[in-house]
């Protein structure tokens, strides 16, 4: 009987876990379906109220607000950007109202890589933190490094 039980508990957690997966899964695509459409609503009430956007330039760490207002000219024009996410991987805490993840994307800038933190809510999933990444091929960084010295440069007279 207490191997019955167990085996139950086991299951009904390993259903709950593929369940949140599904559903975080759809959010984020829904999110990338939001900014593909231009759908300024849709995108942003898929995130916190703190949310923040870290792109991939240095100076790109926003805030909510401030990303709305960034990301509201490209909405208007009805062209925002369009991501296809090629693979995801998802974890959880152990109260499973925290989740975390990493994607590789299809992007306009070429493979892009995505990580995030999403959180539920009493509207259910929403992302909290997002921070997107060019990926640079390893023998490529040295070049990159080149291209970057004099922006580098410069901000990093601003940063200290």
């Amino acid at each position: 009987m207490k191997n019955v039980i167990y085996i139950f508990l086991f299951i009904s957690v390993s259903v709950a876990a593929q369940k949140s997966t599904k559903v975080v899964e759809e959010t984020l695509n829904n999110w990338h379906l939001a900014a593909a459409e231009a759908n300024f609503e849709n995108y942003f009430n898929l995130m916190t109220e703190d949310a923040v956007f870290i792109g991939t330039d240095a100076s790109e760490n926003w805030q909510l607000e401030e990303f709305k207002s960034f990301s509201k000219p490209y909405f208007d024009k009805g062209k925002a950007w369009t991501f296809h996410p090629l693979e995801r991987n998802i974890y959880f805490s152990k109260n499973n109202k925290t989740a975390w993840f990493d994607e590789l994307l299809e992007t306009d800038l070429g493979i892009c890589r995505g990580s995030g933190v999403l959180t539920l809510t009493k509207d259910g999933w929403k992302i909290q933190h997002y921070v997107l990444s060019i990926a640079i091929p390893n023998e490529n960084v040295s070049e990159i490094k080149k291209l970057n010295q004099t922006h580098d440069t410069a901000l990093l007279e601003i940063l200290k």
